[in-house]
């Protein structure tokens, strides 16, 4: 990759800077766990339930909205992520990566469909917020970053050029999209989780850690 023709770095956070183990234990293991008890229920059927429940919103708004997922489940999801927030790690090498595109003034964007909620708990327990010229949230966008349209309203609200543009997520969904908009440089993280295997992308260029991008002289 030539740096040289990137201007804007455009970063997902959870799985891509963030060990996304954080967000499997909790929403596949202690949200069910919850629910369970909440209804009387046995933890393989609150499971099924709320696989269900996730998989019907998957790439909406409503699928990272925790006041939807509060509301929906009757359970408090961001006191609950809160008391929790001793998990929420960083991938290795990331601080890395952001002081080096810092170093070779580039433009840097965390771009999630995370909520706003959740961005607030995981900006407060990692040392990343700093790095940034802007966070941008879907949610502010009015689509999840699934739909081209989000990338279109993205490039108007910051002025980029996508032909000088470098996008890394860990969700291929997201990279087709952003590859259907014009978005030049794609780039999948293989491995977002600290506790799954890696899982290279047959479509886009993959990467297990940032230092892989890190120019060397």
């Amino acid at each position: 990759m030539d740096w040289n023709e990137i201007e804007t770095v455009l970063l997902d956070m959870d799985g891509t800077l963030l060990d996304k183990h954080f967000d499997d234990y909790f929403w596949e293991e202690h949200v069910p766990t919850v629910y369970a008890q909440l209804h009387g229920m046995n933890f393989g059927d609150a499971y099924e339930e709320l696989m269900g429940k996730y998989k019907s919103k998957e790439g909406t708004l409503e699928w990272t909205d925790i006041n939807y997922w509060s509301k929906e489940l009757g359970i408090n999801i961001a006191e609950m992520k809160a008391k929790m927030n001793h998990l929420i790690q960083m991938h290795p090498y990331v601080i890395d990566f952001l002081k080096f595109c810092k170093e070779n003034v580039k433009k840097i964007y965390l771009v999630t469909n995370a909520h706003s909620k959740t961005l607030a708990i995981k900006m407060a327990n990692t040392d990343i917020e700093q790095y940034f010229d802007r966070i941008i949230c879907s949610e502010e966008i009015g689509v999840a970053k699934e739909d081209p349209m989000f990338w279109e309203k993205l490039e108007k609200m910051l002025n980029f050029d996508r032909n000088k543009c470098i996008l890394a997520d860990d969700n291929e969904l997201v990279l087709e999209s952003a590859e259907k908009y014009g978005i030049k440089q794609l780039i999948f993280v293989a491995k977002s989780s600290s506790k799954k295997p890696v899982a290279y992308s047959k479509k886009f260029p993959s990467i297990i850690f940032f230092k892989e991008l890190i120019a060397t002289h």
